[in-house]
């Protein structure tokens, strides 16, 4: 069973000044202060009405008298709150506790106010202490100090339950922000085996044909998986970084598909310091590659261009290939791959709903991959990134 805290010593959220020991005091007495103030103007004001009004000097002692003894016991009360808590199996014995603890202070409290006022007007007269009026006094006057020791719990409590809430909700939001973290690296993550089995594959292939080739694509890979390890913990890079992601990989598939692949890279220098999804577009041009270039013989064309529009992103993959089907459904195509299941699942996990990613036929031939997403960019470079690049 969770046990609460001392709620004198429950620690508030970041810095605040409250945390400290000394401000704790100092925020009791201030309160005890205030509250002795209004009672003593309260005091004052309805004994003038009277036909026994009293001295300004005599209502501030009377009331400050006691404001400050309650002061002197809330830390005590803090503590007893905190160390028998009204929780499930020992709610029956605490509650026991709490009742004692208010039998006893207030009875304490208005004893010692009694004394303190005789200290100051019978003492000084010369007269003896009058037990029986003490004891009196004492027995009309201590439920008053009851409800003020429940008042001073009931206030700690709910301030503890409170604090404990929000620290919970806290737990919950970094709990959630890790798992889906978590779940954006596991995403990410299934694009490397999957983008690595693929080449070492076609490695495999040009080892018995070509091996100079093969080994151009073995130095490609190497570079390619350099810069990824170099960006393993980020889920977001800027454009400029995306696209020597992108250049890697293109290279190697440009070894191996030859003169039957031709890319372009038209992207706009103001997106360049736009950050997007770490390796977020290697999939998509792979998929392009894959459906759209490796079935035919003849040569084709993957043009890739982004650009800013406002605060989008705009970036769209096409290919001249046979496109979709006229029958296809999206949730069929987006089953087919992880490249492209991975790409929409991180997009929405990163985005939500700000994003659109969409896969149409183009009229004139071929599919376009449209991804638009938030801008988050600082100062554009100023880096020409018009790239027309064919294979050897």
């Amino acid at each position: 069973m969770e046990t609460m805290s001392n709620p004198a010593d429950v620690e508030i959220e970041g810095g605040h000044w409250l945390n400290k020991p000394w401000a704790r005091l100092a925020l009791i007495w201030g309160v005890w202060t205030f509250i002795g103030l209004v009672f003593t103007c309260q005091f004052y004001f309805s004994m003038y009405r009277s036909d026994r009004p009293v001295e300004w000097s005599y209502a501030i002692y009377l009331q400050m008298t006691w404001a400050y003894l309650w002061a002197l016991v809330t830390p005590l009360i803090l503590w007893v709150a905190g160390r028998f808590p009204i929780e499930r199996k020992l709610w029956g014995r605490n509650l026991a506790v709490h009742v004692l603890a208010s039998l006893l202070l207030s009875t304490v409290v208005t004893w010692c106010g009694h004394l303190l006022l005789y200290l100051n007007y019978g003492y000084r007269a010369g007269r003896p202490y009058p037990v029986d009026r003490a004891l009196r006094f004492v027995v009309e006057n201590f439920s008053e100090g009851i409800g003020i020791y429940l008042l001073i719990a009931i206030i700690t409590y709910a301030f503890s339950y409170y604090n404990r809430y929000r620290k919970g909700e806290l737990r919950a939001m970094q709990l959630e922000a890790q798992l889906s973290q978590a779940q954006l690296q596991a995403l990410k993550m299934q694009l490397h085996p999957h983008f690595l089995f693929n080449t070492l594959h076609s490695i495999s292939a040009l080892l018995s044909r070509d091996t100079d080739k093969a080994r151009t694509m073995i130095t490609r890979l190497g570079d390619f998986l350099r810069l990824t390890l170099e960006n393993s913990g980020t889920q977001e890079v800027t454009l400029q970084k995306e696209i020597e992601f992108l250049r890697c990989y293109l290279e190697i598939e440009r070894v191996r598909f030859q003169d039957r692949l031709t890319t372009s890279l038209e992207i706009d220098p103001a997106a360049l310091d736009s950050t997007v999804p770490n390796l977020i577009l290697q999939p998509i041009v792979e998929n392009a590659i894959r459906h759209g270039i490796a079935p035919r013989s003849t040569p084709g064309l993957v043009t890739i261009q982004a650009k800013q529009e406002n605060e989008l992103l705009r970036i769209e993959v096409r290919d001249n290939g046979p496109g979709l089907p006229m029958n296809r459904k999206d949730e069929n195509l987006f089953a087919k791959g992880v490249g492209l299941a991975n790409t929409r699942n991180r997009l929405e996990r990163l985005y939500g709903e700000s994003h659109r990613f969409e896969l149409i036929n183009d009229p004139s031939g071929g599919l376009v991959v449209t991804l638009e997403i938030p801008t988050k960019n600082g100062k554009p470079q100023v880096l020409a990134s018009q790239d027309k690049q064919r294979a050897a």
